[in-house]
Order: C-alpha cells, then structure tokens, then sequence
C-alpha cells in the first residue's frame, strides 16, 4: 500500500486528488495538509511513503517545503501537482528534491501514472523538461541554469513571474497568502538582484520573460 500525504491549500484541490487516488487499490491517503507546518506535523505523525505537493502554499512555499520534508525523511518521494507552468518551475522542483512534476490540469490516469513511476525509482516529468534535463546532463552542466533569473528564490521567482502576468501588488498578495509589505520587500529584493532601478523596468522585464525565456 502507498501511503500519501497531500499537500495542498485548496480543499477542492485535496477533495479531488483523495478522489482519483482513493480508486486505486493500492494506494492510500493517511493525511492532508494546507500548509508547510501542518505538512510537516503529518509527515512525522503519519510516515507516508509519498507526498504529493503544491508550490503556491500559505506561508512557506511548496519548493522550500519540499527541502524540510527531505531532511527529516531522505527517503520520501514527492510529486509536485501544481497549476504553475510546467516550462518554469519543473526543473526548479526537480532540483529542490521533487521526483516529478504534474500540471493540476492534467487528467487524474496522468496523476496516478506519475505517482507509480515516482514510487518505483523514476522521474515523472513532460518529454520537453527530461530532454532539458538530459541535454544537461550530456553536456557535463547544470541543465537548469537557464537564466539570469536564476538568482531568484523560489518565492521570489513565483512574485517576478505574477508580475509578467500583469498581476498588481496586492493580487499578487492575495494569491500567495502573504501581506502587501511582504510582496513590495520581494520586488525590492528582486530588483536589486536584477540590477533593475524602477518598477516600471521590473515589470517590463517580467513580462519578456513570461512571454519569451520563461515560456519556452
């Protein structure tokens, strides 16, 4: 029996996962999470084999999340489920710890078809990220350093990439459960680290990459 832990703050979201996994005979959800801490206090209470993740969570996000969960259990695999677009966070989870990356879009066969590979050793990512992530590898390089925008955190990179969409600071706020002085420290933060000296520049930098390096 595969033991999962979801993590995800949309009880829609969890309703529906639990749905698809809980057709399986072999596989079992012991316990949900709508965010870090409570994540956290699963995985100890409840050993699961797996967790399946979201990025966008309250608080801590899904990328930091994955790290914490790996050091207290070196030997849980992770799914990452997430509506963010798989050509900019995919790799990003990968390298966090993930063993596989599912857009929420996807169909639920998809879902337990990653979950399976996941569990038996492999990596559940689309065609396009495995063949960036071999071209890395063949190359003798780190295939995910793609970017100057690689300097980013992960919650920094999920503010930038909301800012490219045409997100205003406090939409952005709302969406990532964090306070408008939060999101306007990010900005600065990611400003200074992209040599950018306007938000004007910030937000025209942000959409060239959503719609061009970031997209593809």
């Amino acid at each position: 029996m595969i033991r999962v832990l979801i993590v995800d703050d949309h009880p829609l979201m969890r309703k529906g996962l639990v749905m698809s996994m809980s057709s399986e005979p072999d596989v079992k959800v012991v316990a949900q999470a709508s965010n870090a801490e409570e994540a956290l206090d699963a995985l100890q209470a409840e050993d699961p084999e797996m967790a399946v993740v979201d990025i966008s969570l309250p608080g801590m996000s899904g990328l930091e999340l994955i790290k914490h969960m790996l050091a207290l259990k070196p030997a849980l695999k992770i799914l990452v489920v997430s509506r963010h677009d798989e050509s900019l966070y995919a790799e990003r989870a990968i390298r966090a710890g993930a063993r596989g990356y599912v857009m929420k879009l996807e169909a639920a066969d998809v879902m337990i078809r990653a979950i399976r590979r996941v569990m038996n050793g492999g990596i559940y990512v689309s065609d396009e990220i495995n063949e960036r992530l071999l071209l890395g590898m063949a190359t003798g390089r780190d295939g995910m350093v793609k970017s100057p925008l690689e300097v980013l955190s992960d919650r920094e990179l999920e503010v930038f990439e909301l800012t490219g969409r045409g997100y205003g600071t406090r939409e952005i706020a709302e969406r990532l459960h964090l306070s408008v002085k939060t999101v306007e420290s990010y900005r600065a933060r990611i400003k200074n680290k992209l040599n950018l000296t306007s938000a004007a520049e910030l937000m025209q930098h942000a959409v060239q990459w959503v719609e061009g390096e970031g997209a593809g």
